[in-house]
């Protein structure tokens, strides 16, 4: 168990449309769950979405969990790649491109992190139901950094296509 002054709780985006997706997170969540420095605090309901990119791939399957961590930003980012990497995602360099996994930092406490191989709060976090649903589902009351309430942000992005699975 992590120590609740050596940690800062973060929120991780999890999609996937290929390979079983469902089965996809389930077993990224567990693989995560178990990291060194690591401890699961919440995990939402799986939810089915459109591609936001390219329309010919299958539909997402995401999920948002909430952890504690002691690791810096940084090196969380680098642990999610190596589980990415581990369920066979290959970056391509193409974007919003069907993958078997897919991980996003998109919180780190109440920080505001801008490097070149990070930037938290994750882009476009305020405009994605597929992100925000879900989070709000775990975290009703989160205030996202420079964004504001997380119910602000829900009453301005309509579910759409979104879907909670059974």
């Amino acid at each position: 168990m992590i120590n609740d002054t050596d940690f800062v709780t973060a929120f991780i985006g999890l999609g996937s449309n290929l390979d079983q997706p469902a089965e996809q997170l389930v077993t990224a969540r567990q693989t995560i769950a178990a990291l060194p420095n690591i401890e699961e605090t919440g995990f939402s309901s799986l939810y089915r979405n459109p591609p936001m990119g390219p329309q010919d791939q299958p539909d997402y399957v995401n999920a948002v969990m909430a952890i504690k961590t002691s690791l810096p930003a940084i090196d969380l980012l680098h642990q999610l790649q190596a589980v990415e990497q581990s369920q066979g995602r290959v970056r391509t360099g193409e974007r919003w491109g069907a993958r078997t996994l897919d991980l996003d930092l998109l919180l780190y406490g109440d920080r505001q992190i801008e490097v070149p191989d990070l930037t938290v709060p994750h882009i476009g976090i305020a405009e994605r139901a597929f992100v925000l649903y879900p989070l709000y589902e775990i975290a009703p009351d989160l205030s996202i950094p420079g964004f504001g309430k997380l119910t602000n942000l829900i009453a301005k992005c309509p579910k759409n296509d979104l879907h909670r699975l059974p």
